[in-house]
């Protein structure tokens, strides 16, 4: 154990936040997203749920302030209203900056796409629909 750090936060996904650099993207994934075959580097924390994950990252990793919208949703389907598990998305990306945080909404299939090409994936036990967010990572300036 670690003093003061999230007990959520592993050894690999410790490995993973510190090795990331500045505009890198991780993914946070729900327990049905084909992260297996998406994923460049695979973090598996199947026992939590997403916004239990990201909430335990952001207390570690500064999200990106040089692009407009530094985390992205996927979009319903059906374009049914904003889902519950975003709602809490948004609150804990908020909390945690302590500023508005913009969000972009991505088609799922281009969700996908930028899964792939994020520098990791990290797969949840979030069996809420649409349990899914991109966040990049931004900078820690010098004090």
């Amino acid at each position: 154990m670690l003093k003061k750090l999230d007990p959520l936060l592993n050894a690999d996904l410790l490995y993973v936040l510190a090795a990331m650099g500045h505009g890198d993207d991780i993914a946070i994934v729900d327990a049905n997203f084909p992260a297996n075959s998406k994923a460049q580097r695979l973090v598996r924390m199947d026992g939590n749920t997403a916004t239990e994950v990201m909430a335990a990252i952001l207390t570690v990793m500064p999200l990106d302030t040089f692009v407009e919208k530094s985390c992205s949703t996927m979009a319903p389907v059906d374009n049914s209203p904003e889902p519950e598990v975003v709602k809490e998305f948004k609150k804990i990306a908020n909390v945690a900056e302590g500023r508005t945080v913009e969000f972009a909404e991505t088609e799922r299939f281009e969700f996908y796409r930028q899964t792939e090409e994020a520098f990791a994936v990290i797969s949840t036990g979030e069996r809420r629909l649409y349990g899914n967010i991109l966040m990049k990572k931004g900078i820690v300036p010098p004090e």
